[in-house]
């Protein structure tokens, strides 16, 4: 238990941190938050016309059209322009929000090594590869379930960087779990 434990807690402060930097100082992920000079606009726009909160897909048809229409529809936007929307009426991050944000990321990240360190754990016998590349498939099931199946749909701008940090910080943590658990 305590081996799986700082095993998780070291492998998860690993991809923690970097995440951390694959945002903010490499900027990997600037393509899909880009900016415009157009913002005020478009927002104010946004204000008018969306009454509520909510993801929105541009062009769509409203809930309870008939299968019928939704292809009409898509017949006639096809090679048209499409906008996918994440809309909130304000934007109030506090210092304390980001930090319980981080705090709430590098939680969920060491339960996800957690996980792996308790299934490796179970393991009759591991070298430092198979612990290694265990940890890099973890990084592409992660990566393959929700960043590149979202892709598949709504081409994110972002996905190579998805896949660097899926690669890199699974890596990372990969080559201290193969060192731990091999102990």
């Amino acid at each position: 238990m305590k081996k799986n434990l700082i095993g998780a807690i070291v492998g998860g402060l690993l991809i923690f941190l970097w995440q951390t930097l694959s945002w903010t100082v490499l900027d990997l992920h600037r393509p899909a938050q880009d900016y415009t000079a157009g913002q005020d606009t478009i927002m104010q726009f946004l204000n008018t016309h969306l009454e509520k909160e909510g993801g929105y897909l541009l062009p769509s048809v409203p809930k309870g059209t008939s299968w019928e229409e939704a292809t009409r529809a898509g017949e006639k936007n096809m090679n048209k322009p499409w906008a996918f929307i994440q809309y909130h009426k304000e934007f109030k991050i506090t210092m304390n929000d980001m930090y319980m944000n981080m705090v709430r990321g590098l939680v969920a990240t060491i339960l996800m090594v957690w996980l792996l360190c308790w299934i490796l754990g179970k393991w009759s016998k591991y070298s430092f590869a198979s612990v290694f590349m265990a940890s890099l498939f973890t990084g592409l099931i992660i990566f393959i379930y929700e960043p590149y199946n979202t892709f598949i749909w709504y081409k994110i701008f972002d996905i190579r960087a998805h896949l660097v940090d899926a690669l890199a910080g699974w890596g990372l943590c990969g080559i201290w779990l193969g060192y731990w658990m091999k102990k």
